[in-house]
């Protein structure tokens, strides 16, 4: 992910609001206990999860990928009162700790998680979605947005994150990458999907922000 220059990124953060407290404190406890912290969304990324969600007041979220919950609450902060925020995360190990802050942060009632293939999940849940954030298993980000496009409200946003990986999107691929060829075909995929419009934000390790026409 280290791909933008150091210092412009200690200033955009610099210049971006702080982190809520309750975030601080998950951010602080993922790197103190949990293997590969870089995959928590983080101050910055956190940030632009929170505002976007703002802007578009969604009654009704789906995050693929819980992780230790730091983008869930982000996206709450903007969800309607009588919403709900649906989460996925195949890692058991990770509900406790998610769990404990979803109810810190106020949440708990409004986030409803569940553990497990987000591929089986996904279809059995009975809403349509105003925002869906990606943050899974990179192979499957194509299966993903076929699973969720039709139940995408018209005018309904779908966030994917990770999509430059670290930059090897530019890069010749390496023998067996096939997350990387993943992500390729998923970018390839949904910038010539008509039923959406897309811009690929260079952000941390990449946004792809979809708006469904």
């Amino acid at each position: 992910m280290d791909f933008i220059d150091q210092k412009i990124q200690e200033y955009a953060e610099q210049h971006t609001d702080n982190e809520p407290e309750v975030l601080k404190s998950l951010n602080r406890e993922t790197h103190l206990k949990v293997l590969q912290p870089r995959m928590l969304s983080g101050h910055l990324q956190g940030r632009i999860l929170s505002m976007m969600s703002k802007m578009i007041n969604p009654k009704y979220i789906l995050e693929i990928g819980t992780y230790t919950g730091y983008s869930a609450i982000c996206m709450a902060e903007g969800m309607q009162g009588d919403g709900k925020l649906v989460t996925i995360d195949i890692n058991e190990e990770l509900t406790d700790m998610s769990q404990s802050y979803f109810e810190k942060a106020g949440h708990k009632d409004l986030i409803e998680s569940h553990v497990g293939d987000a591929l089986n999940i996904i279809p059995s849940l009975d809403y349509h979605w105003d925002l869906v954030f990606i943050d899974a298993d990179k192979v499957n980000y194509s299966n993903y947005f076929d699973l969720v496009i039709d139940r995408l409200n018209d005018g309904g946003f779908i966030i994917a994150d990770n999509v430059l990986w670290s930059g090897k999107v530019v890069e010749p691929i390496k023998p067996n990458d096939k997350d990387t060829e993943a992500l390729l075909l998923f970018n390839k995929k949904v910038n010539e999907d008509t039923r959406v419009e897309n811009v690929l934000m260079p952000v941390r390790d990449g946004l792809m922000i979809l708006r469904k026409i």
